[in-house]
């Protein structure tokens, strides 16, 4: 697989805790202004938005390399802008421009960038798990010393794919590294009633190694993938991480969201904010500038996608069964 440098400026940063931040930043703008062009109707078809958990992303991309792959899930935007995504591109695709990654046909759930070792964003639940079991073992056939990174949601741990994954990546040592980003919410039900203990734990039965993290640490995120990628690299085969984190916003933009309480909103906003966080080691100033850094270059990349020409009703069915 052909590999770029990352499009997003941000990923240039030398600085670790910087890049780490301005990466968050980066995150947490970008969905505002999707939601904010949800909200005028420039987004057709559903969106689902990972404000908050933006340090899972990060931090689990920041130290992979161009030629390893991610495969992410139907809440994916953050995935594909870590793993390096140009945010104009990314932005065209879902507002359904030709300027984006699948000419504005895969919208905000079916982003692909392989030549960014992105395989594909997914909107069926659980479906990227035996995709990237895959990606995998293709890597070890032709003795790469790369690695397969897959996001998936506490509520698709509770698919047969998990396990079906897990026992195939155990037994032939496949260089895997699961992430469960486990926001604590499946659609609109809390992971209390459909999730049976701890995702993590679930590797032990399988002998896969498996950890809990603070998913909003995005240190502690980044130490744990890279200690994984480390292992999966050196051919010890799959590890299990659990992310724990939380959405702000809906299951999907416009959820009027009944399903459960604004004070525990209200806590996880205030209190456990990944972006406040990421902050905190960095002077002002210099935070104050990667701010004003960050959106200029949205502000830059909305622009430009807003001015591109939008997705024609013929175009749709191009490069799918034969036309072209």
């Amino acid at each position: 697989m052909a590999s770029e440098t990352p499009t997003n400026h941000v990923s240039n940063i030398a600085d670790d805790l910087a890049r780490r931040y301005a990466k968050i930043r980066l995150i947490r703008r970008f969905e505002e202004l999707l939601r904010e062009q949800h909200e005028a109707g420039s987004v057709r078809g559903p969106l689902h938005l990972a404000l908050g958990q933006e340090a899972v992303a990060v931090g689990a991309c920041d130290g992979l390399r161009p030629s390893d792959q991610v495969v992410s899930n139907h809440r994916g935007h953050h995935h594909c802008l870590a793993k390096g995504a140009s945010p104009g591109r990314l932005f065209a695709e879902i507002l359904g421009r030709r300027d984006g990654y699948t000419r504005g046909r895969g919208g905000s759930m079916h982003v692909a960038v392989p030549e960014l070792g992105l395989l594909g964003t997914n909107g069926i639940v659980g479906a990227g798990l035996p995709i990237a079991a895959g990606a995998a073992f293709g890597l070890a056939v032709q003795e790469r010393d790369d690695v397969v990174l897959c996001f998936f949601g506490e509520g698709a741990s509770s698919e047969g794919t998990l396990g079906e994954t897990l026992n195939l990546a155990s037994l032939w040592k496949l260089p895997l590294v699961l992430v469960c980003e486990n926001n604590q919410y499946a659609e609109l039900t809390p992971a209390s009633q459909h999730v049976a203990g701890r995702v993590w734990m679930r590797a032990e039965g399988y002998d896969v190694p498996g950890e809990e993290v603070d998913g909003n640490d995005v240190e502690a995120v980044a130490s744990a993938v890279g200690a994984a990628v480390a292992r999966a690299r050196d051919g010890g085969g799959p590890t299990l991480l659990e992310a724990v984190t939380y959405r702000w916003a809906g299951h999907y933009a416009g959820d009027p969201e009944r399903y459960r309480p604004a004070e525990e909103v209200q806590e996880w906003v205030e209190l456990r904010d990944p972006l406040v966080r990421a902050r905190e080691p960095l002077d002002a100033a210099s935070a104050d500038a990667i701010d004003r850094d960050v959106e200029r270059e949205l502000e830059d990349a909305l622009a430009l996608a807003l001015a591109g020409a939008p997705t024609a009703d013929a175009e749709l069915a191009l490069d799918h069964y034969g036309s072209s």
